[in-house]
C-alpha cells in the first residue's frame, strides 16, 4: 500500500469538504473554493475532521493514483486555508518587470517587451521592479505560472543574469581566461 496514500488528512476548522455523487469533490475555505474529480477506483471518506483516501482495486493504475490523489487533496486543503506563494527575482542591468492590467510586462534585454497574461485566479505583485510575487490557492497554477515566467530568460551560468526563484542557487562558471 502507498505510504503517502495511507496518511490521513486533518481538516482545519475553517475548511469545508463536499463529496459529490459523481466522484467530484469540492473544498471551500477562507481563501476560496477548489473543485476536482476523483479518479475511478479511488474512494474518499470523511469522518470527524479527517479525510481518508482508499483504493477500491489493486490494479496498477489505481495503485499509482492512490498517493497522488491524497497529495492533490492535501494541496487543495492547504491552498484554500493558507494559499501558496512563489517568489521570483530578476537579475541583470536594465532587466525589470511591471504589472499592466492583467499582464506581466517583462523587460529582459530583448528588442521587445515580453507580455505574459496573468490568470484570474492568481495575484501577481512586483516590488522594486525586480521582485515578482505570485500568490494563489492552486499549487499547480502558481508553480506553472512562475515556471513560465522563469523560462523566458533562465539564469545563465557566466554572469548570473536572468529570472530565478528567490531561493535558487545558480552555479557559476569561470569563463574564458587569457594566457
Amino acid at each position: 500500500m502507498s505510504r503517502i496514500g495511507k496518511k490521513e488528512i486533518t481538516l482545519p476548522e475553517k475548511v469545508e469538504i463536499k463529496l459529490g455523487d459523481d466522484s467530484g469533490i469540492s473544498v471551500e475555505g477562507p481563501k476560496g473554493k477548489l473543485e476536482w474529480t476523483i479518479p475511478a477506483g479511488i474512494a474518499v471518506e470523511q469522518e470527524d475532521g479527517t479525510l481518508r483516501v482508499t483504493r477500491l482495486t489493486e490494479e496498477r493504475t489505481v495503485r499509482a493514483l492512490h498517493g497522488t490523489t491524497r497529495s492533490l487533496l492535501a494541496n487543495m486543503i492547504e491552498g484554500v486555508s493558507n494559499g501558496y506563494v512563489r517568489e521570483l527575482e530578476i537579475q541583470g542591468v536594465g532587466f525589470r518587470a511591471a504589472v499592466k492590467g492583467n499582464e506581466l510586462d517583462l523587460s529582459l534585454g530583448f528588442s521587445h517587451p515580453v507580455l505574459h497574461p496573468i490568470p484570474d485566479e492568481l495575484t501577481v505583485t512586483v516590488e522594486e521592479n525586480t521582485k515578482i510575487k505570485v500568490e494563489g490557492i492552486d499549487k499547480q497554477l502558481v508553480g506553472q505560472f512562475a515556471a513560465d515566467v522563469r523560462s523566458y530568460y533562465p539564469p545563465e551560468p557566466y554572469k548570473g543574469k536572468g529570472v530565478r526563484y528567490k531561493d535558487e542557487y545558480v552555479r557559476r562558471k569561470q569563463g574564458k581566461s587569457v594566457k
